[in-house]
């Protein structure tokens, strides 16, 4: 096939689906977007046409067409996919089960990409049929916002297909990065290594909610959002590093365990703007209003950031 698959099928309509259907329907591709229930298809039809305003709004281009199409019939979802995504939630066996059903209705040549934030690419293929046809293709939330996709083979990838996916990721002009499998990939572990310090600094004390999130916005990811760590280091100094990491990393949290006073939260049904609480309280309409500031917000970066090259 070409660079970009001319029918893709997206498996889940969840938190993501949209996001990953509008993008490659916007590159030109045919996307039937799928799942088992009638009232989450509804709610990822409701959420496309938000997601499509947005796409425009970052002046995403549009390619001639794309389109997408909504259903609970998986064998209509599946009629000539070149591609697959699979986009459920991150349960080992009910991810298994959905490639054994995927399996029994598609030819030997079709790519099944997982999305999946950590399960290794190997286990998940261990039950299948065609475990050399199974690649991890992981999205940034929201997907149509962040231009960037981690590409994982497992142990029993095929690998062609790993220059075959890199080839259509590029085709929707998102960056993909490579990866070798390891728990997590690299985004989420440089994300849950940053957390795990927030955490233990609000822990102790150390930092109000809002003083933290002031301080990591303005004096690290401002920067990070143009120098990459590695080309901040080059930029500051190696020698530098090595002055600080050789007495500060004693003192980082090496927690292995979800801190205290999260759990607490979580048991007192705290969970963030789910539950109109998390570590900060949200009154009638606040979740709604910082859902459209956070929109906005990552529009206006992903505009500026689209007109500074990589450095």
């Amino acid at each position: 096939m070409s660079s970009l698959p001319s029918i893709a099928t997206v498996i889940g309509s969840g938190t993501m689906g949209p996001g990953i259907a509008a993008v490659l329907a916007r590159a030109g591709a045919t996307v039937r977007l799928y799942d088992i229930s009638e009232d989450a298809i509804a709610r990822a039809e409701a959420a496309y046409g938000v997601v499509q305003g947005v796409l425009a709004a970052v002046e995403s281009p549009s390619a001639p067409g794309g389109s997408v199409s909504f259903g609970t019939d998986l064998d209509a979802a599946l009629v000539g996919t070149e591609l697959i995504i699979e986009a459920v939630p991150e349960i080992l066996e009910l991810k298994q089960k959905v490639f054994a059903d995927l399996e029994a209705r598609i030819g030997d040549d079709v790519i099944i990409a997982t999305n999946t934030s950590g399960i290794p690419i190997s286990t998940m293929a261990t039950s299948m049929t065609v475990p050399a046809r199974l690649i991890g293709m992981h999205w940034s939330n929201p997907p149509h916002l962040i231009p960037m996709i981690e590409i994982i083979p497992g142990a029993a990838t095929d690998p062609a297909l790993v220059g075959q996916l890199t080839e259509i990721v590029k085709a929707f002009n998102y960056v993909p990065v490579l990866e070798k499998e390891i728990p997590g990939f690299v985004e989420n572990r440089v994300l849950y290594a940053i957390l795990r310090e927030c955490m233990a600094l609000l822990e102790e004390g150390i930092v109000t909610p809002e003083g933290l999130d002031a301080c990591v916005k303005w004096g690290i990811g401002y920067k990070l959002s143009v120098i990459g760590p590695t080309r901040l280091l080059d930029m500051a100094g190696l020698d530098i590093y090595q002055a600080v990491s050789g007495y500060l990393n004693k003192d980082l949290d090496v927690s292995t365990d979800t801190p205290q006073f999260i759990k607490d939260k979580i048991a007192a049904g705290k969970l963030g703007f789910k539950s109109n609480g998390g570590m900060y309280e949200y009154g009638e309409g606040d979740v709604d209003a910082k859902r459209k500031e956070i929109i906005t917000g990552l529009i206006a970066a992903r505009k500026t950031l689209a007109t500074i090259p990589n450095v």
